[in-house]
């Protein structure tokens, strides 16, 4: 840094950190899609991509989890998929709208279970072994429902995904909830501590007596049952349960969480950091529909933004090292 930057930078009244930085690019996105459609800047458009963004932001901390420890979970999509139908099939048999949530959000927990338990105990690189359990999850979705979507259950269910409460989405509520319950895990707990050690250095992490089997199954049994809540929102949402649902979705949930700065070596990246991610990619999303950009056209600028995160991480560490 030069003197004349250096100097610029004491007479700011706050430091520019990256969540600084992630803020003002939220900011200029708002304002670029609000000069180019006068449909964006409005309350109802505003509640909307709260709604949209809420899954992704539940599924995305408790992905946080993973990469600080330096793992990763692939099958975050396809557990949201066999969550809802599993549901869905549980209500559809007459099993009580209650019980069939929580049996939904079972799977989704016990799916990380077995993530979990395999990269632990068996030591197959997290990367391939939630590679393989999308595959399966995703399977397993489409063998219980031949294939088909899921209708008949009580319309009550789509308050979980389509409601409000005082005008504020349930999605966003519940999602502000997952959010304050990881924060205080990570920032207010010795689990926490251990987390970020865990990631920083596993081999020091073990020798200073850090249980690194406890704090990995948490990590991903975390990671499912965030997935198993997206689950049921996005039964309420699409008032069925579809196996085809979020395919490739996983990949916007590592872009939200990298770009929230978030290392994928892991050890490093703040919760604040993943949340205005997420926002940034909703309205990014929001943003390109309202301009009519074509799906297609979607997908490359999410994957050119993955790039750019994953790249800026990349040379982070290379100047730490």
């Amino acid at each position: 840094m030069s003197k004349n930057t250096s100097s610029l930078t004491q007479k700011l009244p706050f430091k520019i950190n990256q969540e600084i930085i992630l803020l003002l690019v939220l900011i200029a996105l708002i304002a670029f899609f609000a000069l180019m459609s006068d449909n964006f800047l409005t309350g109802s458009n505003f509640i909307n991509i709260i709604r949209q963004a809420a899954m992704l932001g539940i599924i995305a901390a408790g992905m946080t989890m993973v990469l600080l420890i330096g793992g990763i979970d692939l099958s975050v999509a396809s557990n949201v998929a066999l969550t809802s139908v599993i549901a869905a099939l549980s209500m559809a048999a007459g099993i009580d709208p209650i019980l069939a949530v929580l049996i939904g959000v079972a799977v989704g927990t016990t799916v990380g279970m077995v993530n979990g338990l395999i990269v632990t105990k068996i030591g197959i690189p997290a990367l391939i072994t939630t590679l393989g359990m999308m595959t399966i999850v995703r399977g397993a979705a489409f063998v219980s429902t031949d294939g088909y979507p899921v209708f008949d259950f009580p319309d009550t269910m789509r308050w979980i995904g389509t409601g409000h409460v005082l005008q504020i989405p349930v999605p966003a509520i519940i999602m502000a909830i997952v959010f304050i319950v990881v924060w205080f895990i990570l920032y207010r707990t010795k689990l926490g501590r251990h987390i970020y050690a865990l990631g920083g250095n596993q081999e020091a992490a073990h020798l200073s007596g850090i249980n690194i089997f406890k704090v990995k199954m948490f990590v991903y049994m975390t990671s499912g049952f965030c997935s198993g809540i997206a689950g049921i929102i996005l039964l309420g949402r699409l008032n069925s349960g579809q196996p085809n649902a979020l395919q490739a979705f996983e990949l916007e949930v590592v872009t939200a969480v990298v770009l929230g700065g978030v290392s994928i070596f892991g050890g490093q990246g703040k919760l604040l950091g993943v949340f205005l991610g997420v926002l940034i990619l909703g309205v990014l999303a929001n943003g390109l529909v309202i301009l009519n950009v074509g799906e297609f056209y979607q997908m490359v600028i999410t994957g050119l933004v993955l790039l750019i995160a994953v790249g800026m991480d990349r040379i982070y560490n290379k100047k730490k090292d």
